[in-house]
């Protein structure tokens, strides 16, 4: 009779863990560091990961729902935030939002306005300039799907205390500070 294989034979576990991802410590230094303290980081770590992979989740399904698709949705999100802060968008403000180039915008702002996403007007203030918004139609299909359920994220926030606010955003951004790729790291060029 063969042996059946416990799921601990199928998965490495916690694939986050700084055991999982550098056993001979050559990455991170952590002899310093107590079992429990090693465990605690690696339990902040698998959190994140399954933040990123609802996030991920949450963003295929906006933009199946809403036929469009990354970049297209990160444009309709900077047009409502436009629209709810009463900001004139132009296609230049939206080409460096999203960072990408003049052609590309024009592509894409095409694209949006042929599947009735977007209005282009005349700019009030500038003639040689375009205002863009987003539909009435697709602002609501926006708010109702992707906007309602990104919204609950406030939730979470106010269920802390000031102080754990402050603990978790500056921890936030220094870990982004760690990560970000540097000017000509991989061959990239830091925004």
């Amino acid at each position: 009779m063969a042996d059946t294989p416990n799921e601990s034979d199928q998965t490495p576990g916690n694939i986050y863990s700084v055991g999982a991802s550098d056993p001979d410590a050559k990455l991170v230094n952590r002899h310093e560091y107590s079992t429990a303290e090693i465990h605690e980081i690696d339990d902040l770590m698998a959190a994140l990961a399954q933040l990123r992979a609802v996030e991920q989740q949450l963003s295929e399904a906006a933009q199946h729902y809403m036929r469009l698709g990354q970049t297209d949705m990160k444009a309709l999100h900077f047009l409502i935030a436009a629209k709810n802060t009463d900001t004139i968008a132009t296609a230049g403000a939206l080409a460096e939002h999203l960072n990408i180039s003049t052609a590309s915008t024009t592509k894409l702002l095409d694209r949006l306005e042929a599947n009735d996403h977007i209005l282009r007007s005349p700019h009030p203030k500038d003639r040689r300039a375009l205002a863009i918004s987003i539909t009435e139609t697709t602002h609501a299909a926006a708010v109702e799907t992707i906007g309602r359920q990104q919204a609950k994220r406030f939730n979470a926030a106010a269920r802390l205390t000031s102080q754990q606010r402050d603990v978790v955003t500056n921890f936030l951004r220094d870990m982004a500070k760690e990560i970000r790729l540097r000017d000509g790291q991989w061959g990239s060029s830091e925004a």
